[in-house]
C-alpha cells in the first residue's frame, strides 16, 4: 500500500533522463526540459505523505537548482525528512563536522523554525567503508523505516491538516482580492491603480496581517502571486463577505475539533496498517534485526544466565557492602549504584525490576542483576518495562513462573 507515481507520462520519463546527476546543471537544464521543474515537484509535494531529501555525507552541496527545488516544498515543510546517506564513507569526527554544515546550509534554504529530522546511515548494499558508527546507522534505519510504515496510521490526520491549510489560504486570499477591489478606481485610471497595487503587494500584505491578525506564513508567496494578478480584471473581483469568513472561523475554531475525536475514535477500531514489502521486509525480526542480542536483550537465546560471566566480579563488591543472612539493605545497595552517576529515576527502575521477590533487599543474584542493568543503561541501551525471562535470576525463576 505504498503509494507513488506510476504514470505513463513524458514528463516523468524527462525527469529520469535529465535529472540525472552531472548531466546538465543551471539554465542548460532549465532550456532542455522544456517545462517548469519546480513546479511539477510542487505538485507532487501537496500531494505525497512524505518527502525526503538525499545528501551524500562524503559530497555534501545544495547546487543553485537543488535550492530552488527545496523552495518549491514552502507549506509541506512538515513532511520533509533529510537523510545524509553513505556516512560510512567519513570518519566520526568529520561526520559532525558534515552533519553540522548540513544543518547550517539547509537553515539557508528552508525557512522555518522546527528542526529537520535527518536520517544518518549508509543506505545502499555495499558493505560499511567505517564500521564505528554501526550501532548508529542501525538504529537511524530503523527510524526512518518506523517514520514511512506508519504513514497510513496518520493519512486522515495530515488529510485533516491539508484542508486547514486550505482553508486559511481561502480566507487570506478573500483578504487580498477583496482589498484589491476596494483598492480599485471606479472610472478612470484602472490600469495605472492595477500596476500599482501588483507592485504594492509586499506592503499590502503586511498591512493585512496587522489588520486581520493573521500570520505571515499564510500568505502565497509574493512573486507567484504578482505573476497570476498580472492577467486578471481587478474590477470583477468579489467584496469581503464577513458572513463567509465568520463560517470559516468557526469551522477552524470548533469543527477541526470534533473532526479531530471522530478520527481517533475510527483509528482506534481499525486494524494498525503499515508498509510493507522491499527492504521493510525482514528488518525487525531474526538476529539481523536492530537491538537483536543487545542490552537487555543479550542472552535470551543462551541456555547460561547471561549475567553469570560478570557474576564473580559483582559478588566481591557484595560481600564489601555487610550482607546479613545473604541480603544487603536498600541503604547499603544505594550507596554502590549512586556510583553509577546515573539518575535516581533511572536507579529506581532497575532497583523495581532487580528486587524480584520484592522484599526491599537484594540477595547476591539480584545485586548481580542490578549491576548487570546499570552496564546496560550506561552502554546506551534502553531498560525494560517488565524483567525479561532470561534475565530472571536461577533462584527466582520458579517464582517468577509461578506469579505468571
Amino acid at each position: 500500500r505504498f503509494m507513488c507515481s506510476q504514470l505513463p507520462n513524458q514528463v516523468l520519463k524527462s525527469i529520469s533522463i535529465i535529472d540525472s546527476p552531472g548531466i546538465l546543471s543551471g539554465e542548460k537544464q532549465r532550456i532542455s526540459r522544456g517545462y517548469d521543474f519546480c513546479q511539477v515537484l510542487q505538485w507532487f509535494a501537496e500531494r505525497v505523505d512524505r518527502i525526503i531529501l538525499l545528501f551524500d555525507a562524503h559530497k555534501l552541496d545544495i547546487s543553485d537548482e537543488f535550492s530552488e527545488a527545496i523552495k518549491s516544498f514552502r507549506g509541506q515543510d512538515d513532511k520533509i525528512r533529510v537523510v545524509l546517506n553513505k556516512a560510512d564513507q567519513v570518519d566520526t569526527q568529520q561526520l559532525m563536522r558534515v552533519y553540522g554544515a548540513l544543518m547550517w546550509s539547509l537553515g539557508k534554504v528552508i525557512n522555518t523554525p522546527e528542526v529537520l529530522r535527518v536520517y544518518i546511515g549508509s543506505f545502499w548494499a555495499h558493505p560499511l567503508r567505517n564500521t564505528e558508527n554501526r550501532r548508529l546507522f542501525e538504529a537511524e534505519a530503523q527510524d526512518l523505516f518506523r517514520d514511512i510504515q506508519s504513514l497510513p496510521q496518520k493519512a486522515a490526520v495530515r488529510k485533516l491538516n491539508d484542508l486547514i491549510k486550505r482553508a486559511r489560504l481561502a480566507k487570506v486570499h478573500a483578504y487580498i482580492i477583496s482589498y484589491l477591489k476596494k483598492e480599485m478606481p471606479s472610472v478612470f485610471g484602472k490600469e495605472n491603480k492595477k500596476k500599482e497595487l501588483i507592485s504594492r503587494l509586499p506592503e499590502i500584505y503586511i498591512q493585512l496581517q496587522r489588520e486581520y491578525h493573521i500570520s505571515a506564513g499564510d500568505f502565497p508567496e509574493v512573486k507567484k502571486m504578482q505573476e497570476l494578478l498580472e492577467t486578471c480584471d481587478f474590477t470583477k473581483f468579489h467584496s469581503l463577505k464577513p458572513k463567509l469568513i465568520e463560517a470559516v472561523d468557526n469551522m477552524l475554531a470548533n469543527k477541526i475539533a470534533s473532526l479531530m475525536t471522530l478520527i481517533r475514535q475510527e483509528e482506534s477500531n481499525m486494524p494498525t496498517e503499515i508498509v510493507h514489502g522491499g527492504a521493510f521486509d525482514g528488518t525487525m525480526a531474526g538476529p539481523f534485526g536492530h537491538g537483536y542480542g543487545e542490552g537487555v536483550k543479550e542472552g535470551a537465546d543462551e541456555d547460561e544466565w547471561v549475567v553469570a560471566k560478570d557474576k564473580p566480579a559483582y559478588d566481591e563488591i557484595f560481600y564489601t557492602l555487610s550482607p546479613i543472612n545473604g541480603k544487603i539493605s536498600g541503604i547499603s545497595a544505594k550507596k554502590e549504584m549512586v556510583t553509577s552517576k546515573l539518575p535516581n529515576s533511572v536507579l529506581g527502575k532497575i532497583w523495581k525490576l532487580a528486587d524480584c521477590d520484592g522484599d526491599g533487599m537484594l540477595d547476591d543474584e539480584e545485586f548481580a542483576l542490578a549491576k548487570h542493568l546499570i552496564k546496560v543503561k550506561l552502554d546506551g541501551y534502553e531498560l525494560p518495562g517488565t524483567l525479561p525471562s532470561h534475565l530472571v535470576p536461577p533462584s527466582h525463576r520458579k517464582t517468577f513462573q509461578t506469579a505468571e
